[in-house]
């Protein structure tokens, strides 16, 4: 394997770093000697610098609508009630429970999920479970946490 392949591999690796380079906020020789790749560390801050040049700078625009439904909660899959969404068994539905659901409608995707988690994340808000499919975005929350929520996932979608 050449340099280049190897330093895009273990970039590859490592999502944060990823991230980093297509945001073009990186000191690559710093980064090339946290790799830890049999090559000097010119040659793999020269690969760094030429992979972040082939990359797309990050960027959400979805066009969707963002709303808030609170009074959501965990049930059973077979539980009655009108279900939000469900991961792994566990079902979110609307039965007055203490969560709120951030809604996303229209053009959504797993990036505009992927953005809209990164936006709590750094909010500092806690997410407690999320589900993107056929044009709509879900994200629960706590309840306090329902209006931050909302302005982040809205900031996501127009990143």
């Amino acid at each position: 394997m050449t340099v280049a392949e190897d330093a895009r591999g273990a970039v590859r690796a490592r999502p944060y770093l990823f991230d980093a380079l297509r945001a073009g906020v990186v000191n690559y020789a710093a980064a090339a000697e946290t790799l830890d790749l049999d090559a000097e560390t010119d040659a793999v801050a020269t690969a760094l610098r030429r992979f972040a040049a082939d990359l797309d700078p990050p960027s959400v625009d979805a066009d969707a609508r963002v709303s808030m439904r609170s009074g959501l909660g965990r049930a059973a899959v077979d539980a009655d009630g009108e279900s939000v969404f469900s991961v792994a068994g566990t079902r979110f539905a609307a039965d007055g429970g203490d969560l709120t659901a951030v809604v996303a409608a229209g053009d959504v995707d797993v990036r505009a999920l992927e953005a809209a988690l990164g936006r709590l994340r750094t909010a500092g808000v806690d997410v407690e479970g999320a589900g993107v499919a056929d044009g709509e975005l879900v994200v629960a929350v706590g309840r306090r946490d329902g209006a931050t929520a909302v302005r982040a996932v809205e900031a996501a979608l127009s990143s």
